[in-house]
């Protein structure tokens, strides 16, 4: 069975109603980055931080995958399929799909501020001042702010290596370190990008450009890739 990697970003989540913070200037449902997605946020406004990732998390277990979601895990019949996502949802995860790296962590998890290694799940949509780790230290969002380490790069730049298809869908980027993926792709590989504003990025031997959003798009790639 032929290897299939894709990437994904928000634009395949906004199709189910979670905001992009890329689309309003700069502001991600009325926050600055700045305010609630770095370290130095945490360190200002615990307070802030934990209560926006609430509305994020609250806001998540309330949209529904949509059919871009669908689609990737229906190509589990027929490739090896691990989904590389910058998303922290999990909608990929509830349309079916069974291999899900999340390089950017999860909503769905809270981890140590003191252990990075004590991950815990988050069962329902809150997590709150004075919820602490086995080891005595507050709790926070299992996410990767911007300024921080990807933990799972490494391993999502292997996995690319071995693609035999590699699918970029709804992202910008933009984002680094995952918008260099696409450098870890053999050059006899076929790459489809999908996305309605085509990214800004040279272009490249079996690069294919597809402007429509995540759902029509998948629609127009499963057809290419089952018939290959």
């Amino acid at each position: 069975m032929k290897r299939l990697v894709v990437l994904t970003g928000a634009g395949i989540s906004a199709e189910s109603g979670l905001a992009t913070f890329r689309d309003s200037g700069g502001l991600w449902e009325g926050y600055r980055v700045e305010d609630v997605a770095t370290p130095e946020a945490w360190h200002r406004n615990q307070k802030m931080v934990l209560d926006f990732y609430n509305e994020r998390r609250k806001k998540a277990l309330e949209a529904k995958p949509n059919r871009g979601h669908e689609i990737l895990a229906e190509l589990q019949n027929d490739f090896d399929l691990t989904v590389i996502t910058q998303n922290v949802d999990d909608l990929h995860e509830r349309a079916g799909s069974k291999n899900v790296i999340h390089l950017h962590g999860s909503l769905f998890e809270s981890r140590s501020t003191l252990d990075p290694s004590l991950v815990y799940k988050i069962n329902g949509w809150e997590l709150n001042l004075g919820e602490k780790c086995e080891r005595g230290s507050q709790l926070r969002p299992n996410i990767v702010w911007f300024g921080e380490m990807v933990p799972l790069m490494e391993e999502a730049a292997y996995i690319t290596s071995l693609a035999d298809f590699f699918l970029v869908v709804g992202t910008s980027m933009v984002v680094y370190p995952a918008a260099g993926l696409i450098n870890e792709v053999p050059r006899s590989v076929p790459k489809y990008i999908i996305d309605p504003k085509i990214p800004d990025i040279l272009p490249s031997p079996n690069l294919h450009f597809i402007s429509e959003i995540a759902s029509v798009g998948m629609e127009k790639v499963r057809k290419l890739l089952v018939n290959n």
